[in-house]
């Protein structure tokens, strides 16, 4: 087996290319090769890059390409954070990967005052991983006979996507028509996947199938109406991935002695900037800082960070009742999974430990429903923290204290 060194000789001179260290080494040698690669032309020291705790060989194969190491993030952990769920019924330990200094704090003192006042509701109220072929039609008048087609023969499309998945199922096709093209917007219930390569897969034998009994051509698998990783009203209307929703009664004493101020103030704070403000900047997300969380949660338990887009879709309402702050989150396309990708990495693994919420559940689906709802069980408490933050006047001393 060829050493290191001796790998990276080879790069150097042209002989052999980054990808291709694996067929010549095992992966820990590869990765090892491409350090002192990068050592010798960048002159930087990457022992810190070099020392990680997950499997070389399981990595390459499933989550990264051309493996040079590891990057590490501190983890904080908020709660207990007592959740009233349809899939999470229990208190719960936040694991929070950040480097951002008050967010785990801020999200703690959420989390206490949550759990003091009996715990979040939370409940998915929606399933659905999209993506969207574009098809080429000849003009309008084509296009309307392949989406009536579409919406005709939804059981033959259902059964090509079904036959490449033992655990996915086609919910539903939505045709959109916009000159010359044909968008079809899929939709799965992907269990306790996030369900993506699993929804490409399968929309690749419907779309065969549609190519070839309509008159449409495929020109792209993703036509950006699923939408996946950009902000899209699509996801903010209709969902992607998960929909959930999570409120809380706080009684108004609770409010003071934990926040420091009062149901009428964080009201106010919501009313002016949640609302108000983010409407008039054109926000797809009615919200204070609902991706910390959804972002932190993430990287501690292996998702799709670049998902935390449309995790961000999210609208917090907040009203001051008799005697009570009632407050509410719903995000309306959180995409989580529990088995599959960066879930099996180790780190990652005792995360999800930790949630109680690792592999498939039972019934299948119930582990990622679990994960959604305290997530934003999560954000709940981050976005009441800091709201409270800034009802006091408090939030420019905090991240003096803790934001270093």
């Amino acid at each position: 087996m060829t050493d290191a060194s001796g790998l990276a000789d080879r790069v150097q001179s042209g002989d052999l290319r980054l990808y291709e260290l694996e067929d010549h080494a095992d992966a820990d040698t590869a990765a090892a090769a491409r350090r002192e690669l990068l050592a010798r032309e960048t002159g930087v020291d990457l022992d810190a890059i070099g020392s990680f705790a997950f499997d070389a060989e399981q990595a390459s194969e499933t989550a990264v390409e051309n493996l040079a190491g590891g990057a590490q993030l501190p983890m904080g952990v908020a709660g207990p954070l007592a959740v009233n769920g349809g899939a999470a019924d229990d208190e719960y330990y936040l694991p929070l990967a950040t480097t951002e200094g008050a967010l785990v704090a801020s999200v703690n003192r959420g989390c206490s005052a949550i759990t003091t006042a009996g715990g979040a509701n939370a409940r998915v109220t929606k399933t659905g991983m999209t993506r969207a072929p574009v098809f080429r039609v000849e003009d309008v008048r084509e296009g309307a006979d392949v989406a009536e087609w579409v919406e005709e023969n939804v059981d033959a499309l259902r059964e090509a996507a079904e036959s490449t998945t033992s655990h996915g199922k086609l919910t539903g096709v939505t045709p959109y028509v916009v000159g010359d093209n044909v968008f079809l917007r899929f939709s799965y219930d992907t269990k306790d996947a996030m369900g993506m390569n699993m929804a490409t897969i399968a929309t690749g034998a419907a779309a065969d199938v549609v190519e070839a009994e309509t008159p449409a051509e495929l020109v792209a698998l993703s036509g950006n109406l699923c939408a996946d990783k950009k902000p899209a009203a699509i996801n903010a209307v209709e969902g992607r991935g998960r929909t959930v929703t999570a409120d809380v009664h706080i009684p108004a004493d609770v409010v003071e002695e934990r926040f420091g101020t009062t149901p009428e103030a964080i009201e106010e704070a919501n009313t002016r900037k949640n609302l108000i403000g983010s409407a008039k900047a054109g926000s797809l997300g009615f919200n204070a800082h609902a991706a910390n969380v959804v972002a932190a949660v993430f990287l501690a338990t292996g998702q799709d960070a670049a998902q935390v887009v449309e995790g961000a879709n999210c609208i917090t309402t907040v009203e001051a009742r008799e005697n009570e702050l009632y407050a509410s989150v719903n995000l309306a396309s959180l995409e989580v999974g529990t088995v599959g990708g960066g879930t099996k990495l180790p780190t990652q693994r005792e995360a999800l430990d930790v949630l109680g919420v690792r592999g498939g559940g039972d019934p299948a689906g119930s582990n990622a429903d679990a994960l959604a709802e305290v997530i934003a069980a999560g954000a709940l408490a981050g976005e009441l923290s800091l709201l409270a933050a800034l009802a006091s006047r408090h939030l420019s001393s905090a991240h003096e204290d803790l934001g270093r």
